[in-house]
């Protein structure tokens, strides 16, 4: 890859980074507040409970919804100003050193997996989705690929190595890719639910 295609890539990035960040960044805010109200209130009805599967209610008062503790939100509220950052700075013009890289991608690569097990866990353990939680899923998972896709292209290790022709493929399905990840949980959760989605469609 060029210098070229590596800078036009990375404005590209940043653009993810800031639009991403800040939807994130919002829908946590947003069960913050809901989660707040809800623990002032216990009768009170959050914005998203909508109706028996969509209810965020029903998943803020399981335990998943407190995994370290604390409310999951507060780990949305802190890591995406970190990620909106990171996306103005590149659009400044910025370069990032590579351990800072190394770090989102760590970063990256925990909330992927916390996203993932949310999503079990709504499925299968709690039976029920949260219309703000399922907007973090989407930018968190694309925030992950995109970074991870950037360290790949752009280590000299990857690109040469035996591997190289899967991060090249990858760099070239790059939308595809995420079409089906997307898909992939589209389906979960069409199936998961469909007894529910049958009813109200006939």
């Amino acid at each position: 890859m060029t210098d070229v295609d590596s800078g036009r890539d990375d404005r590209r990035l940043a653009w993810l980074y800031a639009i991403a960040g800040i939807v994130g960044l919002v829908a946590a805010a947003v069960l913050l507040i809901e989660k707040v109200a809800l623990l002032e209130d216990p009768s009170y009805v959050p914005s998203c409970s909508i109706n028996p599967i969509l209810s965020c209610g029903s998943i803020m008062r399981t335990s998943q919804a407190e995994a370290f503790g604390f409310p999951n939100p507060l780990l949305g509220v802190a890591a995406f100003p970190i990620v909106v950052t990171t996306g103005v700075a590149l659009l400044a013009g910025a370069t990032l050193r590579r351990w800072y890289w190394r770090g989102l991608l760590v970063g990256t690569i925990a909330g992927v997996a916390f996203v993932h097990w949310l999503i079990f866990q709504s499925l299968y353990r709690i039976g029920a989705l949260c219309p703000y939680c399922m907007v973090v899923w989407v930018v968190t998972i694309a925030i992950f690929w995109y970074t991870a896709l950037r360290m790949a292209t752009t280590s000299v290790a990857l690109t040469r190595g035996p591997i190289g022709p899967a991060v090249r493929l990858a760099r070239e399905y790059h939308g595809v890719i995420l079409t089906v990840w997307y898909l992939a949980i589209a389906v979960l959760i069409a199936r998961r639910f469909w007894d529910y989605w049958s009813t109200v469609l006939s």
